[in-house]
């Protein structure tokens, strides 16, 4: 997921998949601690998408109490 997808999103679309993101991250620590995982570089590149997901959220937030 690129910035500019982000950016996008409503506030609602944003926050599901916050959560969506959260579980696919949480499914693959359980694989990793169970079986092995196919492909590691799963893990940061789901860090990463709900790090822009955050920021984006943070400042949409900063600039309505700027408001």
């Amino acid at each position: 997921m690129t910035g500019e997808e982000v950016r996008k999103l409503d506030n609602n679309e944003i926050q599901a998949e916050l959560v969506r993101l959260r579980k696919r991250l949480f499914q693959l620590r359980v694989q990793a601690a169970t079986e092995k995982v196919e492909d590691n570089s799963e893990f940061s590149k789901t860090r990463k998408d709900i790090a822009r997901l955050m920021t984006e959220r943070s400042s949409r937030q900063i600039a309505r109490q700027a408001s």
